[in-house]
């Protein structure tokens, strides 16, 4: 039987995938605030894509909660209400827990060691911006829901870890992510020795102290153009540093 002939309307993913860990990145490093208008025109003169391109991209990060669509085609970064806010942490902490104890006593030497390395990257970026902390911590997490191979908990974990970073952006205070490292070492222990019970109980407090660590204060307004606040993310292109989640293998 011969091949069907690609569909007119289809949208290349490649080019979607690219927008989207752009925005997902400059969001998470909050060089997009909260708030920030996303015009279509603008990010299809950015990447080099037409606005349907950008239309679907936007609608992508829609559905992560990242951003929301407003009447008129209008795309803004999320900004969650401080209740939206706590309630995802609360669903978050729910999720990770159920993460940590598929993974309690089963994770690889491999894996314990690619966690290691993970949080020795999020110790030598303490001293720099906390914008690049708080990415590095996500990823972390992002990180621990992808060794459980399970679909359903990398998307949803992902999603609601994405919009926990907003909230962190919005509702924000200076504090020292040493106690965030010492935490995330700590679960990592409890993972190796295969404590289920300790592990759930040091994931749950940690992320009820990341919660109780933001202040309802929003951040300061920014000015700066889109294009100009995109310019680093959309050069890195295919080599965006955000932690890339290998295909999940699916249990046969």
């Amino acid at each position: 039987m011969a091949p069907r002939p690609a569909s007119k309307t289809a949208v290349p993913s490649d080019k979607v995938g690219v927008i989207c860990r752009a925005l997902r990145r400059a969001i998470i490093e909050q060089a997009l605030a909260p708030g920030a208008k996303l015009p279509e025109d603008s990010l299809g003169e950015r990447f080099g894509v037409s606005r349907t391109i950008a239309r679907h991209a936007l609608g992508q990060l829609a559905a992560e909660g990242l951003v929301e669509l407003r009447r008129n085609r209008i795309a803004v970064v999320a900004t969650p209400s401080w209740q939206e806010a706590r309630d995802a942490f609360d669903i978050r902490i729910e999720l990770e827990r159920l993460v940590v104890r598929q993974l309690a006593g089963k994770l690889t030497k491999s894996q314990i060691a690619e966690l290691n390395t993970h949080v020795d990257a999020e110790d030598r970026a303490r001293d720099g911006s906390d914008a690049v902390s708080i990415r590095l911590a996500t990823e972390f997490h992002i990180l621990l829901a992808n060794m459980t191979n399970s679909p359903i908990l990398v998307r949803y974990v992902s999603e609601v870890a994405y919009r926990c970073c907003l909230t962190l952006s919005l509702y924000s205070r200076p504090h020292s992510s040493e106690c965030a490292i010492n935490e995330h070492r700590a679960i990592i222990a409890a993972l190796v020795k295969g404590d289920e019970s300790k592990v759930m109980s040091l994931m749950h407090s940690h992320l009820d102290s990341v919660a109780s660590r933001a202040l309802v204060a929003p951040a300061p307004p920014r000015g700066r153009d889109l294009l100009d606040i995109l310019a680093p993310y959309a050069e890195e292109g295919e080599s965006e540093r955000v932690v890339k989640l290998p295909k999940v293998v699916r249990a046969r």
